[in-house]
């Protein structure tokens, strides 16, 4: 069930990202909001993936730089859960090349990096989220093709999966759970809200295939189950939940179009979606996460395909 109507929200910048980044991981861990890896902007133009953490202090509307990365990624998937950071995946280029089997925990108070046992399968652009102290790694793309360069093969993550797989970091073991139902998905929006697993959106390999499915799993039952669909096809956006609302932002569109700007708004109580107030411009690559009360988007880029920003946003929900 959806519903077109427009609420009262509205959008305030706070400090500018130090650092131009797009297809960042971002979460909360220790009260802050981390971004962590993505594409760099040089003179202008998008690099290759970088190690770069930086962290947002709410309360002082302050960045400072972290521990990097132990290795640079973009495209990883990020989640927050028992005061830490958990990173998977992710690509070392800027075109969904190399997909990797990187998985790192990040202890905000030692500023530490650590290496935990890999992925079970080389991905990027995966989901993350944290239900009953174990991680959920969904979707994503693989390397199911190889381009022979000089030197060394690339491999491209061209390959759109359905997988499941669930880490838990007290035992350090990887188990797989039942797949993603319907088509695979990569970019899509990967939440935890009372317990369960939201995966919306996303799209089957490239943005001409943007999806408006809402998939919910249920780890005590180990069920899948659908629930309202985006008002819109999106990939590549930003989602995060606040004060028990899903709130899904901007996405990604073909070259030469725009990125998109609507913001939608996810009351799990009445199934519904609820169209809000846009940003105040498109973007997509970029995170959210919410941290002291309050829920920030960062990062991203305005154009299709390329670039990178500096913005960060907080929304305010009325």
């Amino acid at each position: 069930m959806n519903e077109s109507a427009t609420t009262t929200t509205s959008w305030r910048p706070v400090a500018d990202l130090p650092q131009a980044r797009s297809e960042v991981g971002v979460a909360e861990a220790g009260g802050l909001v981390h971004v962590v890896g993505g594409t760099a902007l040089v003179d202008g133009e998008p690099r290759w993936a970088t190690t770069l953490v930086t962290a947002y202090d709410p309360r002082a509307d302050r960045w400072t730089e972290r521990a990097p990365l132990p290795e640079p990624l973009t495209h990883v998937g990020l989640a927050g859960l028992g005061g830490k950071l958990y990173a998977f995946g992710g690509f070392t280029g800027i075109v969904h090349l190399n997909p990797r089997r990187a998985a790192y925990s990040y202890d905000p108070e030692r500023d530490e990096w650590t290496g935990l046992p890999e992925l079970p399968v080389a991905l990027g652009s995966v989901g993350v989220a944290g239900v009953g102290g174990k991680l959920h790694v969904i979707g994503g793309r693989d390397s199911r093709r190889v381009v022979p360069l000089p030197g060394a093969p690339i491999e491209l993550g061209l390959g759109t999966v359905n997988h499941h797989f669930v880490h838990d970091p007290e035992n350090r073991t990887w188990s797989e759970a039942p797949p993603l139902p319907g088509p695979p998905r990569d970019h899509a929006g990967v939440v935890a809200l009372d317990g369960r697993v939201h995966v919306i959106g996303g799209r089957v390999e490239d943005v001409d295939q943007n999806l408006d499915r809402h998939d919910v799993y249920d780890p005590r039952t180990g069920e899948w189950t659908t629930a309202a669909p985006l008002p819109a096809p999106r990939s590549a956006g930003a989602t995060t939940v606040l004060n028990g609302l899903i709130a899904h932002a901007g996405g990604e569109c073909a070259q030469g179009g725009s990125t998109f700007d609507d913001v939608a708004v996810y009351d799990p109580r009445a199934d519904r979606w609820t169209t809000t107030t846009p940003l105040p411009h498109g973007r997509h690559g970029f995170g959210a996460a919410v941290a002291d009360g309050r829920a920030f988007f960062v990062a991203g880029s305005p154009t299709c395909a390329g670039g990178a920003g500096v913005d960060a946003l907080e929304l305010l929900l009325g």
